[in-house]
């Protein structure tokens, strides 16, 4: 089952181009780290800066290495109908477990437009699919109600909710019933989000600290939320300080810090100033990670 601690991988670069060797070594370390499962291509894996080719070589590469051991999600969303059945297509044939579906995003279509554009999705291939509802960068926000008519689609197994509202879980229980997967896509509100009945993370701080994500994560899914609220003490300092620029470009300024990846970005994004490396760096120390 997709469930627990999942990184949404940052995509490595050398000299502007994809660092492949770091990206094996990174998904090793994260399936030996306990994480439960990998999204690569997502957003923190700067998929709107990546070629089609290069986002479809990440995906093979990523699941080529996983081998099986953990589930990967591909990431496999576009505001293009046309486009995202060619990306979850690929998805589909080099092996992925499942796709990452975002909401489109700029052309802003309504719900009905999301119902038909999840079920074209759905209706081209055999992959299971988890929607990716973001209204904060697709200005889009997919309705509970709307969900729910997704939701019995039988390949229509999930959702990552970085809506921010904790309330979200229950309305999306009701609509999409209690085995609907329901992952939370905001780091610093997980612990709320599965307390109300969500089972997973889609992390971008598990970039840094695969263990302690994934052992938080274990702490709440045994309802252990004692032992949960002491990793959220130790956590909560880096999920405040990778946000305070682009996440992805923290996470991968962490990952410098323990010698696992390069910092490099791709424009629009640039590297981050000095205060915001010195807040990361400490928040790592605080989680005991350096």
């Amino acid at each position: 089952m997709i469930k627990g601690s999942i990184p949404a991988l940052v995509t490595p670069f050398k000299n502007g181009e994809l660092d492949l060797v770091t990206l094996k070594k990174l998904v090793e370390w994260h399936i030996a780290e306990g994480s439960t499962g990998l999204v690569p291509v997502g957003t923190t894996g700067e998929s709107p800066t990546l070629s089609h080719e290069e986002h479809q070589k990440v995906i093979e590469v990523v699941v080529e290495t996983a081998a099986g051991r953990v589930p990967v999600i591909a990431g496999a969303g576009s505001n293009n109908t046309s486009e995202g059945i060619s990306l979850i297509r690929f998805a589909e044939k080099v092996g992925a477990d499942a796709a990452l579906v975002v909401t489109p995003y700029y052309n802003r279509p309504t719900q009905a437009g999301l119902v038909a554009h999840y079920t074209a999705l759905h209706d081209c291939c055999t992959l299971p699919i988890i929607i990716y509802n973001i209204p904060g960068r697709s200005v889009v926000d997919m309705s509970p109600d709307t969900m729910g008519i997704l939701a019995k689609l039988p390949r229509i197994i999930g959702v990552k909710d970085a809506t921010g509202k904790i309330e979200r879980v229950s309305m999306q229980r009701a609509t999409c019933g209690a085995d609907f997967i329901q992952l939370s896509g905001e780091d610093a509100t997980a612990l709320g989000f599965n307390a109300h009945g969500g089972i997973g993370c889609i992390s971008v701080t598990a970039n840094v600290a695969p263990r302690l994500c994934a052992e938080f994560q274990a702490a709440t899914l045994a309802g252990d939320y004692s032992k949960a609220l002491a990793y959220q003490d130790k956590l909560m300092p880096l999920h405040e300080a990778i946000f305070l620029e682009p996440g992805l470009v923290g996470a991968k300024y962490g990952l410098s810090l323990l010698g696992l990846c390069a910092e490099d970005v791709r424009l629009p994004l640039v590297g981050l100033t000095d205060p915001t490396k010195a807040r990361i760096k400490a928040a790592m120390q605080h989680a005991g990670l350096i």
